[in-house]
């Protein structure tokens, strides 16, 4: 059983009322406003979050949703919070909800370029992996494209989805000339990548760079210097896995012969 912090508490009663109070059987989204919270704090008599977007957040990207909605997903199917515009969200059900790396795919080792300054520095989990994709350039090694950073942090509006943030957007070309935008979401300790922000970015890239293709991508430390890279697009309206490996990052000379006779092959 998740042990969850007092604050955790105090934002999953406050989902579960939410969805509890709308939901009955057989729906499968379930539109709310952000006032809702504010309603609901005074009802239970609890005191309302400051932030009321960091509850939503942390459902999302950091904990479970409470037991009370788990128990009413079917089979194969899980609860999610999407954004539909400014201030309103929905609980959706969708197939795959956390994207989660395969414990027994195998490491691809990688030589490290990350600048040592940089890596002593990094002030996030985030802003450290971010940086060792970058520097590493595993976007052209995992998708076969020269890839470049266009923009840390990306802040827009999109239509029908609000407020996105996209923790970082390139854009690349590959050898026949085709141009794409790829949008990159990136999870280190406990937060956990979600395919609610993926259709978000998808949405986004759609929106502000219609004419080029966009191909997802989503980013998890699993350990330090172990980098699991997801490519991600929707097949009948749902979000799928394309592709998954796992990078290595070690010492140019920790790549023995056999390794590289193995990846020859």
């Amino acid at each position: 059983m998740i042990k969850r912090k007092p604050q955790e508490n105090r934002y999953s009663t406050l989902i579960e009322r939410i969805f509890v109070s709308r939901y009955k059987a057989g729906m499968t989204d379930i539109p709310f406003h952000r006032d809702a919270f504010v309603r609901t704090a005074k009802e239970l008599r609890i005191r309302l979050p400051k932030n009321i977007g960091d509850a939503i957040y942390s459902v999302r990207y950091r904990m479970a949703m409470p037991d009370a909605i788990l128990r009413t997903q079917p089979a194969g199917k899980q609860w999610v919070i999407e954004g539909r515009g400014k201030s309103h969200y929905a609980f959706c059900l969708v197939a795959i909800s956390r994207i989660v790396p395969n414990p027994q795919l195998a490491a691809i080792k990688i030589p490290d370029a990350t600048p040592e300054i940089v890596a002593a520095y990094a002030l996030s989990d985030e802003q450290a992996l971010l940086a060792k994709v970058r520097y590493n350039r595993l976007l052209d090694i995992f998708l076969g494209v020269a890839a470049y950073s266009l923009q840390n942090h990306l802040r827009t509006t999109v239509a029908g989805t609000g407020q996105v943030e996209i923790d970082e957007i390139y854009v690349a070309i590959d050898k026949r000339g085709r141009q794409f935008v790829i949008p990159v979401q990136a999870k280190g300790g406990k937060d956990l990548l979600s395919t609610v922000q993926t259709r978000q970015d998808i949405a986004c890239c759609a929106e502000k760079f219609p004419h080029l293709v966009c191909r997802a991508i989503s980013a998890q430390f699993m350990e330090d210097n172990l980098i699991a890279l997801f490519e991600l697009g929707q097949s009948e309206g749902e979000m799928r896995i394309v592709e998954e490996r796992h990078y290595r990052l070690v010492p140019a000379d920790q790549i023995t012969k056999d390794e590289l006779n193995k990846y020859a092959i």
